[in-house]
């Protein structure tokens, strides 16, 4: 997490000195804040806008949306907020630094993952909580976490996790390299591992589906090129990359 947070703040400082000269008509940075379980998704749309921009760089920041929120309620300096659910774009709508009502783009559903063949057999969300299986989660502040608290409740069933990690790419980390026997997922971040990984669908996922909303940040160094990132995650381009990964449209 300490190379992370590095990794933001050198974004959020390059942002604001390009900000500094926008009207300079020199090379312009774009800074993106994204909850981790976009990378795919968002990496390639990266690709295609500095494609369509000559002279901007496309910079973005991934981590757990409630780290993501913190950081841009402390004053960091981004262009756009990706949260992978609506409670921590709250906190920052409430703190007045969301340029305008944050719309929602993508959804995503919970599944578990588990290391290819299934080792331990886990069939259902029940399965997660017998003896001898080592399972990861999200901690409850990070989306995928509180996604799972939720199908706890649902289902009566109490998982007790080896470890809480604070993003959802770090479980999916722990499954593919064998730390864990499963780790709750979103169905995308198994899509886009690309067999390294196999997925359990289980029904009570649809008690916890998330919302996953996208605003432009108030007082963003560039807040048209801002708008026009939100055209691409919106358009036909930004559908196909999410439809890619496993993500479902927004109602």
């Amino acid at each position: 997490m300490k190379k992370m947070t590095a990794m933001l703040a050198a974004v959020a400082l390059t942002a604001a000195a390009c900000g500094s000269d926008a009207g300079s008509g020199g090379a312009k940075t774009l800074t993106v804040f994204a909850a981790a379980s976009l990378t795919e998704s968002f990496g390639a749309l990266e690709k295609k806008f500095e494609a369509a921009h000559a002279g901007v760089d496309v910079k973005i920041g991934y981590d757990g949306s409630s780290k993501l929120a913190q950081q841009i309620n402390e004053g960091a300096k981004a262009d756009v907020f990706a949260s992978a659910d609506q409670p921590n774009m709250e906190k920052v709508v409430k703190a007045g630094r969301a340029d305008g009502q944050p719309k929602v783009f993508a959804t995503n559903k919970l599944t578990i993952a588990v290391p290819p063949g299934n080792p331990k057999g886990v069939k259902t969300f029940a399965d997660l909580a017998k003896p001898g299986v080592k399972v990861v989660v999200c901690a409850p502040q990070v989306p995928c976490g509180s996604a799972e608290k939720k199908v706890e409740k649902a289902t009566g069933v109490a998982v007790k996790a080896v470890s809480e990690e604070q993003d959802v790419k770090a479980v999916k980390a722990k499954v593919q390299s064998g730390d864990a026997d499963a780790g709750l997922v979103y169905v995308s971040d198994v899509v886009s591992a690309g067999g390294k990984i196999d997925k359990v669908d289980f029904p009570e996922a649809s008690n916890a589906i998330n919302d996953y909303p996208i605003a432009v940040v108030k007082d963003a160094p560039q807040p048209d090129l801002a708008r026009q990132f939100l055209d691409l995650v919106f358009g036909a381009d930004g559908k196909q990359e999410l439809g890619k990964v496993g993500f479902g449209t927004a109602s």
